[in-house]
């Protein structure tokens, strides 16, 4: 049971939300220890408005609040924006990259506050709970960690509210509508309920980031966004700090309906699962920053660097952030950033970003090299050998066919095809 572990001082990863809500009075009831809540402000906006008055009232004997939104974008974020990571093609991993840096945070607050276990609301079935504890494991292997998702007999949000109710606290989760939501300041996720059925479409009262398309503005809206090797900096020309930089974006990707994503992708643990994500200002970015690097970043570099990036999205959102692994990565991008400084005009207009322009002191696009008029830089003549050489293992692979020694699909056509009545 687990009333007979002896645990003296839990730091339990906190959100006010309905989970770790009734986590506390659980610990307590449980654990018979010290439950003290943890929040990092990420972006979660009016969700943290009260949290303090939330937790005490629940049992926790504190609440330590953290200010986590310009690391989050400098040193997590961005760096995760510049590897071009992108999971299963759409996802833009917006809790996948928060979870780390809230983890490592919610270790270094038990070290400091003395105490001997952490806590975490996540589910059994979900990703969150490896990435919480892959970070507790690299950081702090001697911390006890508590998931109560795996030891309670609660199997449901319907059981949650319930018990929440029964243990007085407060919630704003209701039976109608509950979704399971993560916000932060680069994206918002919901998940459950309607959802669970991939063939609901979902409602559009759920939206809490972007406008309905249908209903953005009629008429397109121009932004440029400046870069400083390969971090956005500045909006329409004005330099402005990350967090107000991302805000904005924000805003201005919302307004016209843009980054909201609808897919089922597989998760970790080996089950498929359907998420709607809203991600306004991460879109802007990503679309920005990949077409200022097609300009910057040599073909052979580009490349490569979008094959490291599938592997790159693979470690962010199975928790593998604090390896070696991600390190090397994180060396190798750095260097492919190193001129990916200038400015990129988008078009916003009703869910769609659209490149308009791209331009930087550093690009290899030369206008004279490509052109198709007279130059010296280019004889178009060196194209004739440059064929033979490159197609040369294709036309030795044919002349065997022809002389019997290999056979080929393409050596003896079928003539029938080109019979006429």
């Amino acid at each position: 049971m687990a009333g007979q572990q002896k645990v003296n001082k839990v730091v339990l990863a906190y959100s006010g939300g309905l989970d770790t809500s009734i986590i506390v009075p659980w610990l307590i009831e449980n654990y018979d220890c010290e439950v003290i809540c943890y929040t990092s402000n990420i972006g979660q906006g009016e969700e943290l408005e009260g949290l303090e008055e939330k937790a005490r009232k629940t049992g926790a004997s504190k609440l330590i609040l953290d200010d986590l939104r310009e690391e989050f974008l400098l040193k997590f974020v961005f760096p995760t924006m510049q590897a071009g990571a992108v999971y299963e093609r759409d996802y833009l991993l917006g809790t996948s990259m928060a979870r780390p840096l809230i983890a490592r945070r919610l270790v270094e607050v038990a070290e400091v506050e003395g105490a001997d276990a952490i806590a975490h609301g996540c589910t059994g079935k979900g990703n969150d709970q490896v990435r919480f504890e892959l970070t507790a494991m690299a950081l702090n292997p001697k911390l006890k960690v508590i998931a109560p998702w795996r030891e309670w007999h609660i199997r449901s949000r319907e059981d949650a509210i319930a018990y929440a109710q029964a243990h007085n606290v407060p919630i704003t989760q209701t039976l109608k509508s509950i979704y399971s939501r993560d916000r932060n300041l680069f994206h918002m996720s919901h998940e459950g309920g309607p959802l669970e059925d991939p063939w609901n479409e979902p409602e559009e009262e759920m939206y809490a980031l972007t406008a309905s398309p249908q209903e953005a503005p009629d008429e397109p809206e121009y932004i440029e966004i400046g870069f400083q090797k390969g971090v956005p900096v500045s909006l329409n020309g004005q330099k402005l700090p990350p967090v107000e930089l991302f805000e904005r974006l924000n805003a201005l990707g919302g307004k016209h309906g843009i980054g909201r994503v609808d897919m089922v992708e597989n998760r970790l643990v080996g089950m498929k699962s359907r998420g709607v994500y809203e991600t306004p200002g991460g879109t802007l970015c990503y679309k920005a920053h990949q077409a200022l690097e097609s300009i910057c970043i040599d073909k052979y570099t580009m490349h490569f660097k979008d094959f490291i990036a599938v592997k790159y999205a693979e470690l962010v959102y199975n928790g593998q952030w604090y390896t070696q692994l991600r390190e090397a990565l994180d060396a190798f991008v750095r260097v492919t950033q190193r001129n990916v400084t200038g400015t990129v005009r988008l078009k916003l207009y009703k869910g769609n970003v659209i490149i308009a322009g791209r331009k930087s002191p550093f690009s290899l696009y030369r206008e004279d090299y490509a052109s198709f008029g007279q130059m010296d830089i280019y004889d178009q003549t060196d194209a004739e050998g440059f064929i033979n050489l490159f197609g040369l293992p294709l036309k030795v692979e044919a002349l065997l066919a022809l002389e019997g020694r290999k056979t080929s699909e393409y050596a003896q056509p079928d003539y029938a095809l080109f019979k006429r009545d």
